[in-house]
């Protein structure tokens, strides 16, 4: 991604005092519930970030270079004051993305999920950390801003403004890879969690489309664009359109490629990397697993192109 796109400036918003008792852990929004429990029991969550004491955020500074000493028996500074010391320290060493990827972790939730098992957990975790960008971009949106996930970085963008940043690859995409990532998409859309499912349509596609550029010696030339991806894929392996094949292939690959932009147009309106936006729109279950389907239809079909490839060589 250009080191341009993204205002550092904007971080700034980050120490508005709301969004502060967000992420220290001071205010918490309903309950998350599980009740995939075999015996009916339903575990409720809070959904908050982990509570830091004053002693907390004071380790937190020190270990991110800013030393800061808590004193219980009076002269210290408030919870807030802390962490918005550690902020400001953070956003002028440009530390604050790697702050908010500690924050966020999921191991940081490890005492409020300790009773589900592995899969809930997971699903637990994604539904808070939606829920928690979404009470913080309700307070960023008449800036015009959002606090967004790309990759494995936190990044404060414009709304409207669509970033990506290079997806690390897989090391084997095969057809088991392919229905292991479905079925997840498949669990969040029976939990209700369509963004995430849209979001691993668009991973399906994206990384097949990579895999299989890597395998011809190539680089992929934009990882975060899967329509500039899909004709990379198209040129190295000779897949445009030959008049000689019965017509109604070819539209078949038409409609294929009209797949393609609609989940790519899809992730950039409607999605769980841009939190809560003005130009959202619903969808409903159905309309959720029609992506995933597409999305490992395409992606089984070119992998298969591939496979093919490799047999005739």
């Amino acid at each position: 991604m250009r080191g341009d796109i993204v205002d550092k400036g904007a971080f700034q918003l980050l120490r508005n005092k709301n969004i502060i008792a967000i992420l220290d852990g001071d205010r918490s929004f309903g309950e998350y519930k599980n009740s995939n429990d075999a015996f009916g029991f339903v575990s409720k969550i809070r959904i908050a970030m982990p509570y830091l004491s004053g002693q907390d955020i004071c380790n937190l500074s020190t270990l991110f270079g800013l030393p800061a000493t808590y004193s219980s028996s009076g002269g210290a500074l408030s919870r807030w004051l802390y962490f918005d010391n550690l902020l400001a320290f953070c956003i002028k060493e440009n530390k604050i993305s790697n702050l908010l990827v500690y924050l966020f972790a999921k191991d940081k939730f490890a005492l409020s999920l300790r009773d589900l098992g592995p899969n809930a957990q997971d699903k637990a975790y994604e539904n808070i950390i939606q829920k928690i960008l979404e009470e913080i971009n309700s307070y960023l949106k008449y800036s015009g801003n959002e606090l967004c996930l790309v990759g494995e970085k936190y990044y404060l963008k414009k709304i409207d403004l669509d970033i990506s940043v290079a997806t690390p690859a897989a090391k084997v995409i095969d057809r088991a890879y392919i229905k292991s990532l479905s079925e997840r998409a498949s669990i969040d859309i029976d939990e209700g969690n369509y963004d995430s499912a849209i979001t691993k349509s668009r991973t399906i596609l994206e990384e097949t489309f990579c895999f299989v550029i890597e395998k011809k010696g190539e680089v992929p030339c934009v990882r975060g664009d899967i329509n500039k991806l899909y004709t990379q894929v198209k040129n190295l392996y000779d897949m445009h359109g030959d008049k000689n094949l019965d017509k109604r292939i070819n539209m078949l690959l038409s409609g294929l490629e009209k797949i393609i932009s609609a989940i790519a147009e899809m992730r950039n309106n409607h999605s769980d990397s841009h939190g809560v936006g003005s130009k959202r729109i619903d969808i409903f279950d159905y309309h959720a697993r029609l992506f995933v389907n597409s999305s490992v239809v395409m992606s089984d079909f070119i992998l298969s192109i591939y496979l093919n490839s490799i047999k005739i060589t």
